[in-house]
């Protein structure tokens, strides 16, 4: 996430305050007009138009949602593949995030997102008829981030304390699984709902104690502005961040020739930025879009293999954690009720990607956290 640098230019807490609310105002009367365009106009499929949704992080200018969606992105992919079919492109980037995305679904003006683990599972808990087509990511780190020399060590120094968290996004759910492992819950602490960008205004004008984030919380560190005790690493894949491609399964019934192109480039996409050799191309593109630093990505990364975490593959140790994390988002409240994970998953479009493009062994598909799924195939 970009860290906008007027949030670290001492802007006054009212200015900021009273921008806050106005963007949020703007923003819930542009779902409002959405969602009035949506009940005038039913035939979106009739139009040829694939309307996308993603998570919004990128810099004022550049619209970006990381990963797999900004290699298709900046590169016109999926415009270009649709050129000769006469089939439009309407990608939106919501910064509302996941619950913008899933009031998107269920006003019918999105036919498939690049969404977070819990917005998904909070979609299709509530009703959404939604399918979860293919995989984005998966053990990217959470990661804590305190006021320095408050001598923070671990998350018990903070009880009481205000911490910052995004809810209703990936970062909660994988806060409150963290919180779990250590037998912990939100009610041990002060949880102020502001976004990645309001944490971090707030933390650096020393408003609040700690900011539970991504690595791009590592931007705030190289400013001395923070200190990074705890994080995900080390936990066995608890509390780390996975993305996958969600669609209406009216979108599927509808046109399922689309989605199928749709995930044969997500595919290509992941594989170019799977690549290592790619690697430092990859992290300049987002540094050109998302206003994200190098450091940031080759700190979240370091060593290891990209493909781990740009696998498309719906293998067991993906699902599995889906259901984990419809298990605890119900113990912790978060949905009302749970759903069978195993049905919400259609890998009929990645199973046929895969074969079509022969990258059926391009990624190591696994059972559990590090453990190579050696009986099956990465079909």
């Amino acid at each position: 996430m970009r860290i906008k640098s007027a949030y670290l230019q001492g802007v006054p807490v009212a200015r900021r305050f009273f921008a806050h609310r106005f963007f949020k105002f703007v923003n819930a009367v542009s779902v409002v007009a959405c969602a009035l365009l949506a009940l005038v106009s039913p035939t979106a499929h009739a139009q040829n138009v694939i309307r996308i949704a993603v998570p919004y992080i990128g810099a004022a200018s550049k619209p970006a949602g990381g990963g797999v969606v900004d290699v298709l992105y900046a590169n016109q992919a999926l415009e270009k593949a649709f050129l000769k079919d006469g089939v439009k492109i309407q990608w939106t980037f919501f910064k509302g995030a996941g619950p913008a995305i899933n009031e998107a679904f269920a006003n019918h003006q999105v036919d498939l997102a690049f969404l977070g683990d819990l917005a998904g599972i909070i979609g299709r808990a509530n009703g959404l008829d939604t399918r979860l087509i293919a995989a984005l990511a998966r053990d990217i780190n959470g990661y804590l981030a305190v006021q320095p020399g408050q001598g923070i060590k671990d998350l018990k120094d903070l009880k009481g304390k205000q911490i910052a968290l995004f809810r209703g996004t990936a970062l909660q759910l994988s806060f409150d699984s963290v919180l779990r492992s250590e037998g912990l819950t939100e009610r041990d602490f002060r949880i102020v709902n502001l976004d990645l960008n309001g944490a971090a205004a707030a933390i650096a004008a020393h408003r609040i104690d700690a900011v539970w984030g991504p690595s791009s919380l590592f931007i705030l560190k190289d400013k001395g502005l923070v200190e990074i005790p705890v994080s995900t690493r080390g936990r066995d894949g608890v509390g780390t961040f996975k993305a996958g491609l969600v669609a209406s399964n009216d979108f599927l019934r509808a046109h399922p020739e689309w989605a199928q192109k749709v995930v044969t480039n997500v595919l290509a996409a992941s594989d170019w930025v799977s690549d290592r050799k790619n690697l430092d191309a990859y992290l300049q593109l987002e540094q050109t879009r998302a206003g994200t630093p190098v450091s940031v990505w080759r700190n979240e990364i370091g060593d290891s293999d990209p493909a781990t975490f740009f696998s498309p593959l719906l293998d067991p140790y993906f699902v599995n954690a889906f259901k984990r994390d419809v298990d605890t988002a119900k113990q912790l409240g978060m949905i009302r009720q749970s759903f069978d994970v195993d049905q919400w998953v259609d890998a009929r479009y990645l199973n046929q990607a895969l074969a079509q493009t022969k990258l059926g062994s391009r990624w190591q598909p696994y059972r559990t956290f590090g453990e190579v799924e050696k009986t099956a195939k990465a079909n």
